[in-house]
């Protein structure tokens, strides 16, 4: 049993269909660690362009999924209720195998680093316990969803 399903993380996260990246959280440690499952479906939008007769999911999109499971971390705590979190950069991304439809892309992050607003996440997907990809992940919480990034 999951332990939040897509609903739950809407009430965490601002993102929606056709851009949420997330289908359910099986654990979380907030503000610290979390893992999340994407169940990669043929009819994600991106398939059609990504590539026509060889779908590809986007390396970017794995990356973006990691960073949501991390917000979903970051943002569960009290403290944090009602805030977004952006991305701030992208470190050391490395992509080793492809991810297609029928895959369940399992997402791991790390909080490594947190210094007010600014921190960064160690991410890794993987399917079927291979990695898939990697990337450190840096954040910038905003005080409220449409907001500018506190500093």
């Amino acid at each position: 049993m999951s332990l939040l399903n897509a609903s739950q993380i809407m009430e965490i996260i601002p993102h929606r269909q056709p851009f949420m990246l997330l289908d359910t959280i099986e654990e979380m440690e907030p503000g610290k660690r979390v893992y999340a499952r994407k169940c990669v479906s043929y009819n994600e939008p991106y398939f059609a362009g990504h590539f026509p007769g060889e779908p590809v999911m986007p390396g970017v999109l794995i990356v973006e999924a990691m960073a949501q499971a991390g917000a979903v971390a970051m943002l569960s705590q009290p403290q944090m209720k009602g805030k977004t979190a952006y991305f701030a950069g992208i470190n050391s991304a490395k992509f080793k195998q492809k991810v297609t439809p029928g895959n369940v892309l399992d997402l791991k992050v790390e909080i490594v680093k947190v210094k007010g607003p600014i921190g960064i996440g160690q991410g890794t997907a993987y399917v079927d316990g291979k990695l898939a990809a990697s990337a450190e992940i840096m954040f910038a919480i905003g005080s409220e969803a449409g907001s500018h990034v506190d500093q």
